[in-house]
This record gives structure tokens, sequence and C-alpha cells, in this order.
């Protein structure tokens, strides 16, 4: 029951930020259950009878989930705009450094997300990834004078308070334990 706030504030605080297209739609559901899915079972990996470490689920994905990009690239063609690109100089050493940084920062948040599910939940994991889409419409709005409507505002309260009850209600329950 402290899920539906949650939900029903995430709604209201993006109303009205989106236009309709089947194809945005399709991609969104797919997102959605993809990521879903990758919560569940990468608790189920850590906390069931393979209880394994985050850095060996890293291990064995990383590979398959490079593959998936790099044929993606290349069916996009984006390899070979990229191969251009540095071809015709326009990669210095500082953007090498930049991308080697950004990887490893994919890398810390990976470990981080894994260790953080482990010992969260997947339940919890989302209705934080949840707080995280109102607490960025909030930066937007400090940051950027990023305009809301009074129901965008009603739905990040909203949200922050199912957050709140949410988390109460999961302390109790480890309390009883």
């Amino acid at each position: 029951m402290s899920i539906i706030p949650l939900i029903f504030g995430v709604g209201l605080a993006t109303y009205g930020d989106y236009y309709f297209t089947w194809i945005g739609f399709a991609l969104t559901l797919l997102g959605v259950l993809l990521a879903a899915m990758k919560t569940v079972v990468s608790n189920r990996l850590m906390t069931g009878s393979l209880a394994l470490p985050a850095l060996e689920i890293l291990l064995r994905m990383s590979p398959l989930a490079a593959v998936q990009a790099l044929v993606y690239a290349y069916l996009s063609g984006e390899t070979a705009r990229f191969t251009t690109f540095v071809a015709d100089g326009h990669m210095p050493s500082s953007m090498v450094l930049a991308l080697l940084g950004n990887g490893f920062l994919a890398f810390v948040l990976n470990v981080s997300s894994f260790q953080t599910n482990k010992l969260a939940g997947a339940l919890t994991l989302t209705v934080a990834g949840n707080l995280k889409q109102c607490l960025t419409i909030l930066l937007g709005i400090v940051l950027f004078d990023v305009r809301v409507g009074l129901l965008n505002g009603v739905g990040m309260l909203i949200t922050v308070l199912g957050a709140a009850w949410y988390s109460k209600v999961e302390l109790d329950s480890k309390g009883r334990k």
C-alpha cells in the first residue's frame, strides 16, 4: 500500500511533459520491463543460492553487454562515424582521458548499484529510483529555472511523502524480524 502514493506522485510530477508516439511507448515499456527484470534477477543472483558478489556479476555480464553495444553501434553506423572522427584528428588526449574517466565512473556506479541492491533489495532500489526522478526535477527547477505546474509540484510532494512512508514500513518490517 505504501507504494501507491509513490507511483501516483511520480505520475503527477511528470504529467504534461510527454508527447506520445507508438515507438516511444514501446521503447519506454521495453526499457521499464528490462530494468525491472535486471533489478530482480541481479538481486536473486546475489542473495539466492549462488550468492555471487557484484564483481563476479560484472565480470560475467560486461563482455556480453560490450558485444551487444558494439553490434548496435555497427548496425546504426556509429562505428563508421567514430572511425572517421578519429581519422580526422578530432580525438585529443583530453577526450580519451574523459572517456576513460567516464568508463571508470560507470564501473563504480554498477558496483555500488549491485551492492545496494544486495543490501536493500530490488523494491527499495526502485523506490529510490523514483524518488531520484523527482529530485532531478527539483534540481532542474533550482539550477535551470524550469517551470512546473502546481500539479507537478504536488506530485513531487506526494512522491517524497510516499517514499518516507515506504521507508517507515520497511524499517518497521525489519525491526519485527
